[in-house]
């Protein structure tokens, strides 16, 4: 690789395609692909055999890991690289819900590390789009033992104890490791998550794939990995000013802030000691620094490297969401 100087940088989707997969992520957010049923977009990523790879500029065909080796903090941060090395810490996806997800939960670092050599899997979700009525389910819905939920989980009764919202366009929730929790049909959104592609399926509505296949559950592996407190504060309430950041979720993994922009130019200065991405939920926005300028439309993503310390955000209408660590 000749080294450059770093700028923002976009990298090729990479698309899933899934049993409960539709076509919005064609049809809504304009994604290029001839796969049917695509459930899931993942726009950053540094999963095994999954490495995003950059869609623009001089660095152009390169892979997340390969700039990572080569740039180090100047790309994530010293704090950052100091904690993650080479291991980009984040995972981040659109998803589209044409029919329901399975019902699952995710293991903490602890777990995840023990098992399967990886990081736990926290992560958040922020509504692009609910058709009417649709939901997303998150935790139980009354106190909860392990007794009873094998009871219901045997009885194939599991929905029974299931915690439903009724969800809409900017609706977001704070999905911790161990909390049961799925996405329900007609819900496309936006996930950011520690970078792991470690799901425990613990029921699937006892659905059949296009060979009569049932798909593969992990019910042990997720007993030692539930947590079965009660709770209902899943639901982020947050601010919508106009022209200002907005704090969305802070956790130790990740924070996500929310901008609305109208015809307005912001600067913004990077103090955080990390890369920062932006994901363009509605509208589009223009990234300009000191040597470049892109475009992000809705459906879009574009990471700015921790070196580049000052830029602006230029916008006539925009919605965007903001990440880092």
């Amino acid at each position: 690789m000749t080294k450059v100087k770093l700028y923002p940088i976009k990298f090729q989707p990479i698309f899933k395609e899934k049993i409960w997969g539709g076509n919005k992520l064609k049809s809504v957010l304009n994604k290029k692909t001839n796969l049917l049923n695509v459930g899931e977009s993942w726009e950053i990523s540094a999963v095994e055999n999954d490495v995003s790879v950059v869609a623009n500029g001089q660095l152009k065909g390169n892979t997340l890991n390969s700039l990572l080796a080569e740039y180090k903090d100047d790309l994530i941060g010293e704090k950052n690289y100091k904690s993650f090395g080479t291991k980009f810490p984040l995972l981040i996806k659109f998803i589209d819900a044409k029919e329901d997800l399975s019902i699952q939960l995710h293991p903490n670092n602890k777990l995840a590390a023990q098992r399967h050599n990886s990081f736990g899997k926290t992560e958040m979700w922020y509504v692009l789009e609910a058709d009417e009525e649709a939901n997303l389910i998150v935790g139980f819905n009354e106190k909860m033992t392990s007794e009873k939920y094998l009871k219901h989980l045997n009885n194939k009764t599991l929905p029974e104890i299931l915690n439903f919202n009724k969800v809409k366009k900017g609706d977001s929730y704070f999905i911790d490791v161990g909390l049961v929790h799925a996405i329900g049909a007609g819900v496309m959104l936006a996930e950011i998550q520690q970078t792991s592609d470690i799901t425990y399926r613990v029921y699937d509505w006892d659905r059949v794939d296009a060979k009569g296949n049932t798909r593969e559950l992990h019910n042990d592996l997720a007993l030692e990995a539930i947590n079965f407190d009660y709770k209902d504060n899943f639901k982020i309430d947050y601010f919508k000013n106009k022209n200002q950041t907005n704090k969305l979720v802070t956790c130790p993994f990740f924070i996500t802030n929310y901008l609305a922009l109208e015809t307005n130019t912001i600067t913004k200065e990077n103090t955080f000691d990390s890369f920062i991405i932006y994901m363009c939920v509605d509208g589009e926005a223009s990234i300009k620094t000191e040597y470049s300028t892109e475009i992000i439309k809705k459906g879009e993503t574009i990471l700015i490297p921790a070196v580049i310390n000052t830029f602006q955000i230029i916008a006539e209408s925009a919605e965007l969401l903001e990440i880092y660590i």
